[in-house]
C-alpha cells in the first residue's frame, strides 16, 4: 500500500491518514471524526486546524460524498492490499441514552443497562457528551450515592445486586471524559458526594476504591478550594492506605496528585503528615524505580517538609534522610530539585547535632558536593550551597567528602 498514491482528499489533514469517518466542521473542513473529536475536546482546542478560524458550532456533519468515493477507492485498490472501510457506526442520539437511564431504574435491567452505556461511552467522545447532556452523570451519581446511604445505614455490602451496580456507575464516572461544570455539579454545595465515597474508600473492593480515587482527582481540580479545607482527616487516612496497599500503578498515581492538589491549603499537610503518610511515600520511594511516580513522592514530601511534622516524621523513618539523597542526581531534574528542597527544609529547621551526624553519615553532604559539580539547574546549585555554607562547621573535615570536590566545598 505504501507504493500506492492516495488521493490527498481522502487523508484527514490533522493525521495524514486515510480517513476512516470522515466529518464537516463548521468552516467547511472535512477530518477523521476521531481526529477532529480528539482536537476539539481532548486537547481543548476552539479552531479549525487548517483555517485557523474559531469553531463557534462544534457540531459534527459527516461527509458521506468523500466516505463514498474513499470505500470505492478501497474497493478498487484490494488487489494491492488496500482493505475496504467499513460504513462507521452512526454516533448515538440522546433518545437512545435517555431509554438506557430509564432502563438503568428497573432493578432487573440495571447492570445490563449499565454495562450497555460502557460500552456506548468506550466507543467515541461524541457518546460520551451525548451521555453526559442526557443527564447520565447525575444518574450514575445517585447510584453511588444510595449505595452510600445504604452502607451508613448498615445495609449488607458485600455481594449484594445493588453493590455491583454502583461500582459499575462508579467505574463509568471515572472513566467518562466529564466537563469542568459537571464536576462540579457532581460534588455539590457540601461537597455531599465527596462524603458518599467515603463507605467505598473504607470498604470497598481494591477497584472500587481506585476508581474513586480517579474520580476525586477529576472532582478536587475544579473544586472550591473552600471545601477541600473541610476535608475529614479520615478521608487522608484511606487516601494513605490507598498508597500504602498499592492497588494499581494508576491509582497511585491520581492518589500522589490528589495529595498535590490537598497539602497547601489550611490543615491539610498536617492530616496528611497524621494519616500516617511520610513513612508510606518514604517506603515507596525506596520500592519504585518509575522516574513519574519518584518525581510525584518527592514532591509531596517537599510539600509536607514544609511543616515541623512532616519534618519529625521524616526524621523519624531509618531511612528518610538516606533515601531522599540517594534519588537526588538519579532520576531526574525535577526529582533533584525536590529532593535538595526537602534537605534544604531539614538544614534550616531541623539541624540538631545528631541530624547533622546523619546527613554525613548517609552520604548527603557528598551529594550535596555532587551537586554543585553535576550539570543541575541554578536553584538546586544555590539550595545545595546554602545547605553545604549553613553547616561547614559540622561538616569541614567530614571524610565522606572526596578530595577532588573540597575545592568546590563553599567554607
Amino acid at each position: 500500500m505504501d507504493d500506492i498514491d492516495v488521493p490527498h482528499y481522502f487523508l484527514c489533514p490533522i493525521s495524514l491518514q486515510i480517513m476512516r469517518d470522515p466529518v464537516m466542521v463548521s468552516t467547511g473542513i472535512t477530518y477523521d471524526r476521531e481526529c477532529i473529536e480528539r482536537w476539539i475536546f481532548s486537547s481543548k482546542k476552539n479552531t479549525c486546524p487548517v483555517t485557523k478560524q474559531v469553531l463557534f458550532d462544534t457540531d459534527l456533519t459527516p461527509n458521506h460524498t468523500v466516505r463514498r468515493l474513499i470505500q470505492a477507492w478501497c474497493i478498487l485498490n484490494a488487489s494491492h492490499g488496500v482493505e475496504r472501510i467499513p460504513t462507521p457506526k452512526p454516533p448515538i442520539d440522546k433518545t437512545q441514552i435517555v431509554k438506557l437511564l430509564n432502563d438503568s431504574r428497573v432493578p432487573q435491567l440495571q447492570m445490563k443497562s449499565l454495562q450497555k452505556l460502557r460500552s456506548v461511552a468506550s466507543e467515541s467522545e461524541s457518546n460520551q457528551r451525548c451521555m453526559e447532556a442526557a443527564g447520565a452523570i447525575e444518574f450514575l451519581a445517585s447510584i453511588v450515592k444510595n449505595n452510600s446511604f445504604m452502607e451508613i445505614e448498615g445495609s449488607s455490602y458485600d455481594g449484594s445486586e445493588f453493590t455491583r451496580a454502583s461500582d459499575e456507575a462508579l467505574s463509568l464516572l471515572s472513566y467518562l471524559q466529564i466537563s469542568a461544570a459537571s464536576l462540579k455539579n457532581l460534588i455539590g454545595k457540601n461537597g455531599e458526594f465527596i462524603e458518599s465515597l467515603m463507605p467505598v474508600l473504607q470498604r470497598g473492593n481494591d477497584q472500587s476504591r481506585a476508581y474513586a480515587t480517579l474520580l476525586l482527582k477529576s472532582m478536587f481540580e475544579v473544586a472550591d478550594p473552600i471545601q477541600l479545607i473541610s476535608l475529614r482527616s479520615e478521608f487522608f487516612i484511606e487516601i494513605v492506605h490507598l498508597l500504602r496497599d498499592q492497588i494499581s500503578h494508576q491509582a497511585s498515581k491520581a492518589a500522589l496528585k490528589l495529595l498535590i492538589e490537598l497539602c497547601p491549603l489550611g490543615r491539610n499537610r498536617v492530616k496528611i503528615v497524621e494519616a500516617g503518610a511520610v513513612s508510606v511515600l518514604v517506603q515507596l520511594l525506596l520500592d519504585t524505580k518509575e522516574k513519574r511516580a519518584c518525581e510525584l513522592i518527592l514532591v509531596v514530601l517537599d510539600q509536607l517538609c514544609g511543616c515541623a511534622e512532616g519534618r519529625a516524621e521524616l526524621l523519624k523513618h531509618d531511612a528518610g534522610l538516606a533515601v531522599v539523597s540517594k534519588k537526588i542526581l538519579r532520576v531526574s531534574q525535577l526529582a533533584t530539585e525536590r529532593g535538595v528542597r526537602i534537605l534544604s527544609s531539614i538544614s534550616k529547621f531541623s539541624a540538631t547535632s545528631s541530624v547533622l551526624q546523619e546527613m554525613q553519615q548517609v552520604g548527603v553532604v557528598s551529594k550535596l558536593n555532587l551537586v554543585l559539580q553535576m550539570d543541575c539547574s541554578i536553584k538546586a546549585k544555590e539550595k545545595a550551597q546554602e545547605i553545604l555554607r549553613s553547616h561547614s562547621r559540622a561538616w569541614k573535615n567530614s571524610s565522606c567528602i572526596p578530595l577532588h570536590l573540597l575545592s568546590s566545598y563553599p567554607y
